[in-house]
């Protein structure tokens, strides 16, 4: 099993890069990401959130035809759309960890995460927000509490 390496994030491009990875996994294995990550990394500009957020519908054909990342339209437009997102927080909070501590409980966050941000689901909020080193609930009882969609029966 892939545990996650939590990060110090001091930058919105920290933020952005934990997060494409949050969006990115869901229905792969990880090491398909973790392979592919470099020419991911690269082709989101090291994530920079101001060049991310201003990519344009010619920016996604040229991803979408990069053999370096893995080429899903949705993600990819799911992490422009987020780095946007990001900087809307960042703005109206004066830091994105503002925003992120603006809740008072990890559920709030969470849901307010899924609100705003494309393609972050329930495991991606808690993984995203673990990895920065936000407050989360024991895994354990976090997971029996939210089982995976195909074991919900």
């Amino acid at each position: 099993m892939h545990a996650p390496t939590q990060v110090d994030a001091t930058s919105l491009a920290d933020y952005l890069g934990v997060m494409t990875r949050a969006v990115f996994e869901p229905g792969l294995n990880w090491s398909v990401v973790e392979a592919k990550w470099q020419g991911i990394t690269t082709a989101f500009a090291g994530f920079d959130p101001v060049t991310v957020a201003g990519f344009t519908p010619e920016d996604v054909e040229r991803l979408m035809a990069d053999p370096g990342i893995i080429r899903n339209r949705k993600k990819i437009e799911a992490t422009i759309h987020n780095a946007g997102e990001m900087l809307n927080m960042e703005r109206e909070h004066g830091s994105f960890k503002a925003y992120l501590s603006s809740f008072g409980s990890f559920d709030a966050t969470a849901a307010d995460m899924r609100k705003r941000f494309k393609f972050l689901g329930e495991s991606g909020a808690y993984h995203f927000l673990y990895v920065v080193k936000e407050p989360v609930p024991d895994h354990e009882a976090w997971m029996a509490a939210h089982p995976p969609a195909r074991a919900r029966g």
